[in-house]
């Protein structure tokens, strides 16, 4: 059974930083595509972030490429999401999926996390 438990949100302030954990069990994440996705208020659920283990590649959204990297540790069967320069706009319910395409669109992913919420005050 595929568990994926998301930790590290919170509130912070504007030009803070958060690191978000996702931690798998049930997968081996070098078998796998790991993304992040996030639900402001109100809206879609959008791509942020996904790495892969084919030489560690990682591509994540022009909207956050500049502040935000994602990385994973192979050893701890965990991805992280560190956010930096934090914007109220980023305030949103963060997930961590698990998926076998390269893919930027939540659909194709097959396992999430429960989330967890990132509130960014002005």
């Amino acid at each position: 059974q595929v568990q994926l438990i998301e930790s590290g949100g919170g509130l912070v302030q504007t030009g803070g930083s958060l690191r978000l954990s996702c931690a798998a069990s049930g997968l081996i994440l070098r078998s796998s595509v790991m993304g992040w996705f996030r639900q402001p208020p109100g809206k879609e659920r959008e791509f942020v972030a996904r790495i892969t283990a084919s030489g560690g590649r990682a591509y994540i959204s022009d909207s956050v490429k500049a502040r935000f990297t994602i990385s994973s540790d192979y050893a701890k069967n965990t991805v992280y999401l560190q956010m930096n320069s934090l914007l109220p706009e980023d305030t949103a319910v963060y997930y961590c999926a698990a998926g076998r395409l390269l893919s930027n669109t939540p659909n194709l992913y097959d396992y999430w996390g429960q989330g967890t919420q990132v509130t960014v005050s002005s």
